[in-house]
């Protein structure tokens, strides 16, 4: 049942270096260079990311949850989006099955011991008191209902929520879906000035005629200070930063978050169970994972060959390693000038952001620093983790010389790759 452990593809001790020429061809190297070396977004990797907590579900069939994670909200007052179902915390609602966590959405008439009569019922769930987060990667493997009028989500809140109220605690939706729109979900942020229908976020659908409710999949974010990265099954579809606010709002994800898994059953967005939707409606939860950067997540690292400090050329379409010309008559600029393209992570580019934001240099081994012209930057395509910055090699190296590489981008300055120059 459970679903592979592996911690994502990324090894954040690599870099390339491109020697190539014409900024057209750098993002088909980029591309080859990523699948070339088995790049992935999948899951993270453990010189990463650290797994800090984890629910696999292993319980006996028909137990409850673990309480020390878990705690089953109850309730059937609409919960703000005029839904239908009561949230109960019966075992008939959510068990354990087979490894996995079932939520079951049941038509059925309940009354609660608040007096609360509903048609349907369901269950909803959260790490609130029991486990809250600042940063990392969150991460459940599920297979989703469908049907008009179901509406399953994996999602986070603000853990001052009590205090301050929503949406001014913050939110982000992991995944949501309605029902009526089986091979779409939804990655969204909401906060004070962009919340509910006005919520910043993407939609990720799969190709025609698949649906999230015949398999599992696997829905993520990557949360780190100014940036939050959204996943299905490893690949990134939306990125979100501070820039993508509108005007007079805040940014409202610096703070503890909890988690939550629910089924909802009606509602403002995804309209009412009509004579189509079929009973009951059941989200099944393989995993549910969150891990934390074991290397900071706020400084600039360039990627470096496996266990080495040494960088990776491409010299037009073929990988080679150094020691690379200055001038070399075999590659395709105009100028006959070798380019690097260093590839980065920890540095998320913004709408609007240039050359500019970024400063490269080059230390030869008697101390001399030889500033690097930045001629290029943008992110490597499906793998939007990385970011590629492309330099030019100083002109005023005459001889062999092994340089220390770095660059600077908005403040953040990154470790040193060696490039060997004949």
């Amino acid at each position: 049942m459970k679903g592979s452990s592996h911690a994502s593809g990324f090894n954040l001790l690599r870099v390339a270096v491109c020697v190539a020429v014409v900024s057209s061809l750098f993002v088909n190297f980029a591309s080859g260079f990523g699948q070339s070396r088995n790049l992935t977004t999948a899951a993270p990797n453990s010189t990463v990311w650290s797994l800090i907590w984890q629910d696999e579900f292993d319980g006996p069939d028909g137990s409850a949850l673990d309480s020390t994670k878990w705690v089953m909200e109850t309730g059937g007052s609409g919960w703000g989006n005029n839904e239908l179902e009561y949230y109960t915390n019966r075992l008939l609602n959510a068990h354990i099955e087979n490894g996995a966590l079932v939520i079951k959405a049941l038509q059925e008439t309940f009354t609660g011991p608040d007096g609360v009569t509903r048609n349907f019922t369901s269950a909803r769930l959260k790490t609130q008191g029991k486990f809250s987060l600042t940063f990392g990667r969150i991460e459940a493997r599920l297979k989703i209902p469908f049907g008009q009028g179901i509406w399953p989500a994996f999602w986070t809140l603000g853990t001052d929520i009590n205090q301050v109220g929503w949406p001014t605690c913050g939110e982000m939706d992991i995944m949501e879906n309605i029902g009526r729109e089986p091979s779409t979900v939804h990655g969204t942020i909401h906060g004070p000035g962009y919340s509910g229908a006005n919520g910043i976020g993407a939609a990720y659908s799969l190709s025609i005629g698949q649906r999230y409710a015949d398999d599992f999949h696997t829905f993520a974010i990557e949360w780190e200070p100014n940036v939050i990265r959204f996943y299905v099954d490893g690949l990134l579809y939306n990125t979100i930063t501070p820039a993508n606010l509108t005007a007079n709002s805040s940014w409202v994800f610096a703070h503890p978050f909890f988690i939550l898994l629910n089924v909802a059953v009606g509602g403002f967005w995804p309209g009412n169970p009509d004579a189509s939707t079929i009973f009951p409606q059941t989200m099944t939860v393989d995993y549910v994972r969150v891990y934390q950067r074991s290397t900071p997540s706020n400084t600039t690292l360039l990627l470096t060959e496996d266990n080495s400090n040494r960088a990776i050329a491409l010299d037009s379409v073929t990988q080679v390693r150094d020691p690379l010309p200055v001038v070399g008559l075999n590659n395709f600029s105009q100028d006959h000038r070798t380019r690097l393209m260093l590839l980065a992570t920890n540095f998320d580019l913004r709408p609007g952001d240039t050359t500019a934001i970024v400063s490269a240099t080059a230390l030869d081994p008697l101390g001399n620093t030889h500033p690097l012209s930045v001629e290029y930057i943008g992110r490597v395509p499906q793998f939007d983790w990385i970011t590629q910055v492309v330099v030019r090699l100083p002109d005023d190296l005459t001889g062999p010389s092994d340089l220390l590489i770095s660059i600077n981008g908005r403040g953040s300055q990154s470790n040193q790759v060696l490039v060997s120059i004949k």
